[in-house]
C-alpha cells in the first residue's frame, strides 16, 4: 500500500492537520526533518515536516485536507 504526501510545512500546522485527520480515523505518518537535524547537529529550514497517509485513505479525508489548505490560503 502506497503512502502519499498530503502536507509539507511547519511543525505546528502539521500537528494541527495530523490531529484533525486522526480524529477522523485516518492514520498519519510524520517525516520530521527538523527533529532529525537537531539530533544530527545541523540546521534545516522551517518547512521540514511532511505528513503522509495511505493512498486508500485519501478519499475519506480529501475534503478535510482541502478545507485545511483553504483555511491557510493555499489552493
Amino acid at each position: 500500500m502506497a503512502l502519499i504526501r498530503i502536507f509539507s510545512g511547519g511543525a505546528i500546522l502539521a500537528l494541527r492537520l495530523k490531529e484533525m485527520l486522526e480524529s477522523e480515523g485516518v492514520r498519519v505518518v510524520i517525516k520530521d526533518d527538523i527533529q532529525s537535524a537537531i539530533w544530527g547537529g545541523y540546521g534545516t529550514s522551517d518547512l521540514a515536516v511532511e505528513l503522509y497517509i495511505h493512498e486508500s485513505d485519501y478519499g475519506f479525508v480529501a475534503d478535510s485536507i482541502d478545507e485545511f489548505n483553504n483555511s491557510l490560503g493555499h489552493e
